[in-house]
């Protein structure tokens, strides 16, 4: 039974070895995209983690940023 599975009539190479390609791809792209996404956060925090009212008037003016908070109202 088990070994039905594992050769799958002689195909058995080929479908495990084309599954393991597909998911040592998927989990470099996840830990890729993790660290891209925390270099990210941890930049827009230091530059507008603890925003006073008038660094958050400067923010809201510059066009980038109204594009980004547009979403949001918390700053």
């Amino acid at each position: 039974m088990i070994n039905e599975l594992i050769y799958m009539n002689g195909y058995g190479l080929y479908v495990w070895s084309a599954f393991l390609f597909t998911f040592i791809s998927f989990t470099s792209l996840y830990v890729v995209t993790k660290i891209h996404y925390v270099k990210e956060k941890n930049k827009f925090e230091s530059k507008f983690g603890a925003l006073d009212s008038k660094k958050a008037e400067v923010a809201r003016s510059q066009t980038i940023n109204r594009e980004i908070l547009s979403r949001t109202s918390n700053i």
